[in-house]
């Protein structure tokens, strides 16, 4: 992956955080090993469910760190993801970075705007003819709405796995684009990157 130089405060602070806090609690669960009547199962379901939220927190510092070198437009695009996510609007959301995309893609409708949330959402509102598909975003722009892209072949057989999840996989495995996604069944937020899904933050104003 790219690594880029980034100043995310808030986030690195609550990843630095919880990291300290599961460190003293498997430094705990450790010490109570010595003690034979004292069964440590809960605990360490707990701890799974903890490093589940530090991976979670984790992927909300990077993805900023991923766009900011791209896109100026961050607070746009991460109000805009809360909002669709709280409704349960799906989206797809492509980031261009360095490559250009569109031998990757088959494009939809140009729409070459300024990308503001309330367009964003927009796109997305069930019922409008552009809500299918993918959104470019490149730049600060939203250069063009409903663009249909490339389906991984790799997790083709993962069932758990939608069509707008596959297709940001499927991006991703052939350029160096992000894709954010928003979940129509769950509301869940995530984005692809290499090949590869993350789960990101939703519960505030930082996603």
């Amino acid at each position: 992956m790219i690594q880029n130089d980034c100043d995310v405060s808030p986030l690195k602070q609550q990843l630095v955080s919880r990291l300290q806090d599961v460190t003293k609690e498997i430094d705990q669960v450790v010490a109570g090993l010595d003690n034979e009547n004292n069964c440590l199962l809960g605990r360490i379901e707990g701890l799974k469910e903890k490093f589940e939220a530090i991976e979670t927190a984790a992927s909300s510092f990077y993805l900023n760190c991923y766009l900011s070198p791209f896109v100026n437009k961050f607070v746009d695009i991460s109000s805009s993801i809360q909002h669709l996510s709280s409704l349960r609007h799906g989206a797809l959301i492509v980031i261009e970075r360095k490559d250009l995309i569109d031998s990757y893609i088959k494009p939809g409708t140009f729409v070459g705007a300024n990308l503001t949330a309330a367009l964003l959402e927009s796109i997305f509102f069930p019922g409008n003819p552009l809500h299918d598909g993918a959104v470019l975003v490149r730049s600060d722009q939203i250069y063009s709405a409903a663009n249909v892209l490339p389906l991984s072949k790799v997790n083709a057989g993962e069932k758990k796995l939608g069509t707008r999840h596959r297709a940001a996989i499927g991006l991703t495995e052939q350029s160096d684009a992000l894709v954010l996604i928003v979940s129509e069944e769950t509301g869940r937020v995530s984005f692809a990157i290499d090949g590869n899904l993350y789960p990101i933050i939703t519960s505030s104003s930082l996603i």
